[in-house]
């Protein structure tokens, strides 16, 4: 346990005892409308509840962003994909069934019931699945959660909960640190599956830890440029 400026602590979760306590307060955390980092199976992000609007923006301030770039949401089971999207495609569900849990962030058409205030997302909402034991069971306590890459915008993504520190200080509540996250500062893969709803080709908007010809061998078509 790493105590650090402002009475913010780093948890190291790769001690059990550490990990029951970091969860516990990340968690307490998260329902008081804080913000926590954690570990995925990329690289650190910073995490929000979904469902908060006052969290969500707290989570763009801390990283210097506005509303014109809202935060993917993260969810423990492939299930919740179905609860958060309006309506799902083959397409989607091929995408999920591949690279769930991963590195893919799949962006679909929002449910227009949900009580959630992203930012400007156009009605959409981009989900991912980490593959990550730690993270996956704050989900299960928390529920969907808004996260960020752990840094100031412009600046590296954090591999560590030190660097993410480094980044973003006391503007979060709790660190949850499982070591370091991977070996590169390369974010998910992100798909816009949007188009299938039309009948279209998913379109990829950013290449990540999954490659542009994985997606191809698993949809067989995909856009050739994002707009």
């Amino acid at each position: 346990m790493a105590k650090l400026a402002m009475m913010v602590t780093i948890y190291d979760c790769l001690d059990t005892k550490e990990a029951l306590t970091g969860l516990r307060l990340a968690r307490q955390a998260i329902g008081r409308g804080q913000l926590v980092v954690l570990p995925t199976d990329t690289v650190y992000g910073i995490a929000a509840d979904a469902f908060n609007p006052a969290a969500v923006q707290r989570l763009l301030a801390a990283k210097g962003r506005g509303r014109q770039s809202p935060p993917p949401v993260l969810v423990s089971g492939i299930d919740t994909l179905t609860a958060l999207a309006e309506r799902t495609t083959p397409e989607m569900e091929k995408l999920v069934d591949a690279f769930w849990p991963g590195g893919l962030t799949i962006v679909v058409s929002a449910r227009g019931t949900l009580a959630w205030d992203l930012g400007d997302t156009n009605g959409t909402v981009a989900i991912r699945m980490p593959d990550h034991d730690l993270t996956q069971e704050l989900l299960r306590e928390t529920g969907p959660l808004a996260v960020s890459s752990a840094n100031l915008t412009g600046q590296p993504a954090a591999l560590t909960a030190s660097e993410a520190h480094e980044q973003l200080g006391d503007s979060v509540a709790v660190y949850l640190s499982a070591g370091d996250s991977s070996d590169s500062r390369m974010g998910s893969t992100i798909v816009d599956a949007t188009p299938t709803l039309d009948g279209k080709p998913a379109r990829i908007l950013r290449e990540g830890t999954i490659a542009r010809e994985s997606i191809r061998d698993v949809l067989g078509e995909i856009a050739e440029d994002a707009s």
